[in-house]
């Protein structure tokens, strides 16, 4: 069953999140989510190799997710204390001024449908969720490939603009202030 328009379902944990050069721990919760839209970004893993790469890409979209009304919340399975110290001793990591979540016990990996049970890792995931809390967007794949963030951004625009004009959707390679459809039988065949 896919996750797509479902709810977030309860949960409770802990990350670190370090703004403007000063780092400390906070508790995340579905509540956390409501009345803003949301992005959580699914790693394997702290201190490992391509998930700083990402964090960085994140990190430097970060305005643009700010200007959208949305947070980022970067979750793997560790613990929030290891990404303190994965904040302090990546670069890369360092950047990042959102939470940097903790998932020890696989509840958020489980209930997002990543988690590798095996390895007690989670995949690459990323979902957009809405300000009440329900699931828009969803993409999950393979960890040797890393995601761009940029297309993130976009995905996020467009559930913001369908979201707001009902009746319209966003076309393929849609960006904001582009052109939308608005769904008709005059368009069946004429596309």
């Amino acid at each position: 069953m896919s996750l797509i328009n479902t709810q977030v379902q309860p949960f409770k944990t802990q990350a670190f999140v370090n703004r403007g050069g000063k780092g400390e721990f906070i508790e995340v919760t579905e509540q956390t989510l409501k009345g803003k839209w949301s992005v959580l970004i699914f790693m394997p893993a702290a201190f490992t190799f391509n998930c700083p790469t990402e964090i960085e890409d994140a990190a430097e979209h970060y305005a643009e997710f700010q200007k959208a009304g949305a947070e980022v919340y970067i979750v793997t399975t560790d613990t929030h204390f290891s990404h303190k110290v994965w904040h302090e001793t990546s670069p890369a990591v360092g950047k990042a001024k959102f939470p940097l979540v903790g998932d020890p016990t696989h509840a958020l990996t489980n209930a997002f449908g990543v988690h590798i049970p095996e390895e007690g890792l989670a995949l690459r995931g990323t979902f957009i969720i809405d300000p009440n809390l329900t699931i828009k967007t969803l993409e999950i794949h393979s960890n040797e490939i890393a995601r761009d963030v940029k297309e993130t951004v976009r995905k996020l625009k467009a559930a913001q603009y369908t979201a707001a004009h009902p009746g319209e959707v966003c076309p393929a390679k849609w960006n904001e202030g582009a052109k939308t459809l608005a769904p008709s039988l005059d368009l069946v065949g004429k596309i």
